[in-house]
């Protein structure tokens, strides 16, 4: 019997490969839906939190020359370094396993930073088996949604350049609007790029700017 951890697929995207094993999360309309918004110039630092495969980080390493990369599952973080491999950019990620800004020293900040965040409300992952614990951290967030998202809110603003962006991706399930409180609190600017319709939510993509 073939294990979840050995199967492998394989995702394509704007002409670039991505091997996805089962032990990661697979890019999906919210993936898509980000990278599809995402716009990086060069020389802009880019922090894509969550990476799972890497193809938000690819995407980006594409355009300008360092590209930090965060996932605290260990799988998701050596696939992104692979991927970065299988398309030609791992010179310029900076691949690190960690739980969200705790592996960065203080004073790194970015022009860039994205994030598809666990945005699924869920009763957590007490108790369930590592496999699938690494799995759900791609999309549980705790039990009404904001788990990591508070988090992130958070701390997110302080890593911000001047003029710098955040594009983070939620559901309307863990309350947008909470989010939009949170980074205006923080003094930012922010707008929705962007709503997707799905059966029982909507998708929501977020933009917070650092006024220069």
């Amino acid at each position: 019997m073939t294990l979840p951890e050995e199967r492998v697929e394989w995702v394509c995207f704007e002409g670039l490969t991505f091997r996805v094993p089962g032990n990661v999360y697979k890019p999906a309309e919210d993936t898509f839906l980000l990278a599809e918004n995402l716009h990086v110039t060069p020389r802009e630092t880019v922090l894509d939190m969550g990476t799972g495969c890497g193809l938000l980080a690819v995407l980006s390493a594409k355009k300008t020359e360092r590209v930090f990369a965060i996932d605290i599952n260990p799988h998701a973080a050596r696939c992104a370094s692979e991927n970065g491999r299988l398309n030609g950019v791992h010179n310029r990620l900076n691949i690190i396993c960690g739980d969200l800004f705790e592996p960065l020293r203080e004073d790194i900040k970015f022009d860039v930073i994205v994030f598809n965040a666990p945005y699924l409300p869920s009763e957590g992952l007490k108790g369930r088996s590592k496999l699938r614990d690494w799995l759900e951290t791609a999309w549980s967030g705790g039990e009404d949604g904001r788990e990591v998202i508070d988090r992130f809110t958070s701390e997110a603003p302080k890593r911000l350049k001047k003029g710098g962006r955040i594009l983070l991706l939620q559901s309307t399930l863990s309350d947008e609007e909470a989010t939009v409180r949170r980074f205006r609190d923080a003094g930012l600017k922010v707008e929705v790029i962007v709503e997707k319709p799905l059966f029982f939510e909507k998708m929501i993509l977020l933009k917070a700017v650092r006024p220069s």
